[in-house]
């Protein structure tokens, strides 16, 4: 069965209003983040994150998403590791879950065929 994602956005509150407003983004598992904020210190953090990829944007979190660089990780959160940057995110961010986003993955198109792919000449059909 595949895990509900959840996005956790942090966003620097003192930032000016002539700055763009920079947004970190992890995404979460939503019921093992829930546990963990509510105060399951015992739930390991690889549990709760998807996985420690922090994203970043400029334009909002439903911009396009990139990947901070080390100097920008350090400037806002006073380290580059992943582990120390997302338990920040995590604890300082908010929350924001997402319909639809799931963990399993889904074939693009049934109808085209098979995607088998058959490199001996004759393709699938025999001829």
């Amino acid at each position: 069965m595949p895990h509900e994602l959840t996005k956790v956005i942090y966003k620097r509150k003192d930032a000016p209003l002539s700055e763009k407003a920079e947004e970190y983004i992890v995404f979460v598992n939503h019921e093992e983040y829930k546990k963990w904020s509510e105060g399951g210190t015992t739930i390991p953090l690889a549990d709760v994150v998807d996985s420690f990829q922090v994203y970043h944007s400029t334009q909002g979190n439903q911009g396009i998403l990139g990947k901070p660089s080390k100097q920008q990780l350090e400037n806002e959160f006073g380290s580059s590791k992943d582990v120390d940057v997302v338990e920040i995110i995590l604890k300082k961010g908010k929350d924001q879950p997402g319909e639809g986003i799931t963990t399993q993955t889904f074939g693009t198109n049934a109808t085209r065929g098979s995607a088998v792919i058959d490199n001996k000449g004759k393709g699938l059909s025999g001829f």
